[in-house]
């Protein structure tokens, strides 16, 4: 499927002249920070050199004080504290640092993972029973919680005090909680409402140490584990959610923590880890954890410590990615059949596909390549426990969950946000809820919308790069959402040499425009331009910059990302 080339708008000419001068690099880079609201020397700095001095006091935070409070009583008094949180990489990465943290305090805490199929996502009962069965006073919940209101209401009957933790978006009224922690309540002034579920988790274990003088290294020491939640959560790396990652990479490439070492090992990559790397590598083998068996197997992993069976644990995860794989195929090419065998599908503005076998723990992994393949909202269902679970993926720029608020009449529940979301509803169902998606979609998504797009921060002479150029733009991370990697986009460029088709349907390519070196290029997916580009012919490039290590020789090279002939 082509895509639209979108080149960011210019910035103000004087403001990226003056931070050029100040930092003394190259305007194009200079542009890039404007574009990103970097727009003078101080703001540079910060940008450019994060430090942990800059992150927020956790005590602006909404009932941090409450919380603190609760805490305080529970550890004088003895009690039995439960730590409970999702099943993936965010709530379980939010689980190791909490139970981790407190119990440097008292040995009287244990964790709880839901069991996603018995007992789905959030919150449950049958949680909330077993911590009445074995004497749990109170509860801290990480990464969910903010919409359980009959659960929260029902610990409260059992004389059960919960702490709530959460980053996701509140309904209109609040849990019964003791505390409620989550950036994102109207009455918070906390001023960065990003975090993931693991930042809160930080913040808590942040506002204890400082209330008690305790060493920051007390907290400080799980940056891994809230880097690697911040890196799978999709969060914007941006703000303290970007120094939190800064200082996170560095511990995981220099002195991670036992079980984050030992997973690494068994993935093959053990250095120079980026949140992309973390996104494709260990955060699916986390995750694999809760959807092909139980999470509690990933804290496990996560809480090991030197000495102990980490690599047992991270082979036995390693295994269950792989076994994830092979759902994720399988089902993927079943989708596809189904759509391709399907006038109506194929000629929908979205894909709702339902089939009772499929493994619910990899329908969102699912959702997200048929996103990529039709480029549409679209939905994966399969039977679960009774009913019908689905996994949701958006396109860039269309609102999913109110897509999904428009057809809440035929759904048990739903959750999520723009770009991602699940639900439930009953089998009888699923064809009016397809129908009734596909009208409300239809009637407001553009055909830009449907369309994907490439955006180009700037555009520059492969002259330009060099290896200040490259300096520069790296110190520009750790990239992510709202500070991604800066695609450029270079015209009339040549071939040096013929193309050279490689892997599965991927492109290696050396191109140069006059006056300028020759560069590597990898064009993944994009196998089909071989024959088309011709020494002599002229062709664009759009392309990200990155660093190729081999044999330890370090060249840059061009990852591309789309090519068109002039």
């Amino acid at each position: 499927m082509e895509k639209r080339w979108v080149l960011t708008s210019n910035c103000n000419d004087d403001t990226v002249k003056n931070i050029a001068e100040q930092l003394n690099i190259d305007q194009s880079l200079a542009q890039i920070l404007v574009q990103r609201n970097i727009c003078n020397f101080d703001q540079a700095k910060h940008f450019f050199r994060p430090e942990i001095a800059h992150l927020h006091d956790p005590f602006l935070m909404k009932d941090m004080d409450l919380a603190i409070e609760r805490i305080e009583t529970a550890l004088a008094n003895h009690e039995k504290i439960l730590i409970y949180g999702d099943y993936d990489v965010d709530g379980t990465t939010s689980v190791a640092l909490a139970y981790s943290f407190f119990a440097q305090l008292t040995t009287s805490i244990e964790y709880y993972i839901p069991d996603r199929y018995l007992e789905g996502y959030g919150i449950s009962t049958t949680g909330i029973d077993y911590a009445k069965q074995n004497g749990f006073s109170l509860i801290i919940a990480l990464d969910c919680g903010i919409k359980s209101i009959d659960k929260v209401d029902y610990a409260n009957e059992l004389g059960i005090d919960f702490i709530i933790c959460d980053h996701h978006l509140p309904g209109d009224d609040l849990p019964a909680a003791v505390a409620v922690l989550d950036p994102k309540r109207d009455d918070c002034g906390y001023p960065f409402k990003e975090l993931a579920g693991c930042g809160i988790g930080f913040k808590l274990a942040q506002a204890y140490a400082q209330k008690h003088h305790l060493k920051p290294e007390t907290y400080l020491q799980y940056l891994d584990l809230v880097m690697v939640s911040i890196a799978a959560d999709i969060v914007p790396v941006v703000g303290e959610n970007r120094i939190l990652a800064y200082y996170g990479l560095r511990k995981l490439n220099s002195n991670p923590c036992e079980g984050l070492r030992a997973l690494m090992e068994v993935s093959g990559k053990t250095e120079n880890y980026t949140i992309t790397d973390v996104v494709f590598t260990l955060g699916p083998r986390i995750n694999a954890a809760g959807r092909i068996d139980h999470a509690k197997h990933a804290v496990a992993m996560l809480l090991c410590q030197v000495d102990s069976n980490s690599l047992e644990q991270s082979e036995m995860i390693n295994l269950k990615n792989t076994e994830r794989k092979t759902y994720d195929q399988d089902i993927t090419r079943e989708a596809l059949a189904l759509i391709g065998d399907s006038e109506v599908l194929i000629n929908r503005k979205t894909t709702v596909v339902f089939n009772e076998n499929w493994h619910k723990g990899v329908i969102g992994i699912v959702a997200s390549r048929l996103t990529e393949k039709y480029y549409r909202p679209t939905i994966v269902l399969t039977k679960s426990n009774g009913h019908v679970a689905g996994s949701c993926r958006s396109v860039i720029g269309f609102d999913l969950y109110e897509a999904l608020s428009g057809c809440a009449n035929l759904l048990d529940q739903y959750g999520g946000h723009k770009f991602a979301a699940g639900l439930t509803m009953q089998e009888q169902n699923v064809t009016a809820f397809a129908d009734k998606f596909e009208e409300i979609v239809s009637a407001s998504i553009t055909e830009e919308q449907l369309t994907p797009m490439i955006k180009i921060d700037a555009e520059i002479d492969l002259s330009q790069i060099d290896g200040k150029f490259y300096r520069v733009l790296a110190q520009m991370g750790p990239f992510g959402p709202e500070n991604m990697a800066p695609v450029f986009v270079s015209h009339n460029v040549y071939l040096d040499r013929a193309a050279m088709a490689v892997g599965a349907n991927h492109l290696k390519i050396n191109v140069k425009q006059q006056n300028s070196p020759t560069f590597e290029g990898i064009a993944f997916g994009l196998a089909e331009f071989q024959n088309i580009l011709q020494p002599k012919v002229p062709f664009s490039v759009c392309y990200t910059l990155e660093e190729n290590v081999w044999r330890e020789k370090r060249r840059l090279q061009l990852n591309i990302k789309g090519i068109k002939v002039n």
